[in-house]
């Protein structure tokens, strides 16, 4: 009889709380009472590697259990809580016998995938420019690094979406899952800026793989009248890796290296891969879909609905790319460490995360994407605005609570756009390309300010204005698109 999915839950979850203990307990004051500095690397790694091991249960157990997306916040959440874990434990045991196992649902997994990419993608924002720094780089090759990331995953996302039109989204998962898990395991012999370039423009590419496929696949299993529910749906995945991916990095890069962190991250990949390899290799895509894939190609990439979900698509990863460059910046500036990055940058992952799953979500059905997009860019943008004024903690993480619910808007309103405009046969291809403005966004955030030269406050303010200006024409071309059809 196989294990119950809480039981192994359960398991990895006690030995991910003693871990922690060991390592708060234990290792921390060895390394700074007693000065042994090993203490905290070995105990650091054996907990970075159960924490993946727990995350992946984790993961497991949301996909086979019938119970709400409550209980793996929880457990997630009493993974930073010292005796958190043995507490949750508690609940857990008394909640296993009430809670079947569902058949297997494919879907899941492929969020799940989704979640490690942006999860790799987060994981970054908090540490990439403190650690390119750290080796020696000049602030220009500091944001030259992070956009070099994205540059790199331009071209990934593109020979993604084109050969998953042609071979199916499988095999560019798998290739995606095993060569980004590579990448971040080079992380661990950088020492020099030369080898962190050539490191961004691997790990980049090949991450660039995963996305495209992983949406394309979703995409084209979702009904029509539901693409609004299911892509609010796919956004809380993301949500989630935009609130775990920051705090982890950050409190994990304080207690013992960046590499560290990306190691973890490599070990949930090859993880995922193992997954895909026993249950995804034997779906199969529905007839009417697989049939559709032979139809010749006559729809236009670039229609008037995709262009918007592409200049989305591209501003929603400008300002994140400025967050990844400045943000960490600000915050050593006025005197915190990178865990108060971390904590910043998953507060709007959470905020994010409970419009998607709250009564909040059906405004993505019953109001234009055109108008929701508008409204969650101009968000984002008075937020850039505020973040370079803010100097407080608790002004920060208002701030970033804003620029939450602005992503919250903008994130399902562009995939829906992109949905709406695409027929199943081009939406690899159009995946491909959409994630492609992803990455040219980040690149054009991180990399500009850098030629720029503009100060912290100066690039937040300037951001701020750019998405602005988005905002209003994104809002006049919806009024000039009512004229016309009224007209």
């Amino acid at each position: 009889m196989r294990a119950h999915p809480i039981y192994l839950l359960r398991i990895t979850g006690l030995l991910d709380g003693i871990s922690l203990l060991v390592l708060l307990g234990i290792a921390m004051p060895l390394k700074y009472v007693w000065g042994i500095e090993q203490a905290v690397t070995i105990v650091g790694s054996i907990h970075g590697g159960i924490f993946s091991l727990y995350a992946l249960t984790i993961l497991y157990a949301a996909l086979r259990v019938n119970w709400s997306l409550l209980w793996p916040a929880a457990a997630v959440a009493a993974a930073f809580v010292p005796f958190g874990n043995f507490l949750l434990d508690w609940q857990l045991k008394k909640a296993q016998s009430r809670y079947s196992i569902k058949p297997f649902n494919y879907g899941l997994l492929v969020y799940s995938i989704v979640f490690f990419s942006f999860f790799d993608l987060f994981s970054q924002l908090p540490v990439m420019s403190t650690f390119a720094a750290s080796i020696g780089a000049s602030s220009f090759i500091v944001g030259f690094v992070i956009g070099l990331y994205s540059l790199s995953n331009t071209i990934g996302n593109i020979l993604s979406g084109i050969l998953t039109d042609k071979i199916g989204p499988f095999k560019i998962l798998m290739a995606g899952l095993l060569l980004s898990s590579g990448a971040l395991l080079l992380y661990q012999f950088v020492e020099e800026p030369s080898f962190l370039i050539f490191v961004r423009i691997l790990h980049g590419f090949v991450a660039g793989l995963i996305v495209p496929a992983a949406f394309t696949f979703s995409a084209n299993t979702t009904k029509k009248d539901e693409q609004g529910k299911k892509v609010a749906f796919t956004g809380t995945f993301v949500g989630l890796a935009a609130i775990i991916g920051p705090a982890f990095s950050g409190i994990m890069a304080s207690k013992t290296s960046v590499p560290f962190v990306f190691t973890c991250v490599a070990t949930l990949g090859l993880a995922l891969a193992i997954l895909s390899a026993i249950f995804l290799s034997k779906y199969k895509i529905p007839k009417k879909e697989a049939e559709s894939a032979s139809v010749p190609s006559s729809a236009s990439l670039f229609n008037s609905g995709v262009i918007k979900a592409y200049s989305g698509a591209f501003f929603l990863m400008f300002s994140q790319g400025v967050i990844a460059y400045l943000l960490p910046l600000h915050i050593q500036t006025l005197g915190y460490d990178s865990r108060l990055s971390g904590t910043l940058m998953s507060t709007f992952g959470i905020i994010a995360v409970l419009i998607f799953v709250l009564p909040t979500n059906r405004i993505f059905d019953r109001v234009a994407s055109s108008w929701t997009m508008a409204i969650g860019i101009g968000l984002m943008g008075i937020s850039q605005l505020l973040i370079g004024q803010s100097t407080t903690t608790l002004t920060l993480y208002i701030v970033l609570g804003l620029y939450g619910v602005g992503f919250a808007f903008l994130f399902p309103s562009i995939n829906t756009l992109l949905i709406q405009a695409v027929p199943a046969e081009l939406r690899g291809k159009a995946y491909g390309y959409f994630y492609a403005f992803f990455s040219l966004g980040v690149v054009a955030g991180s990399s500009v300010l850098g030629w720029l030269s503009l100060g912290i406050t100066e690039g937040f303010r300037f951001t701020g204005i750019v998405l602005l200006l988005f905002a209003v024409i994104a809002v006049l071309s919806r009024q000039r698109k009512q004229v016309l059809n009224n007209g």
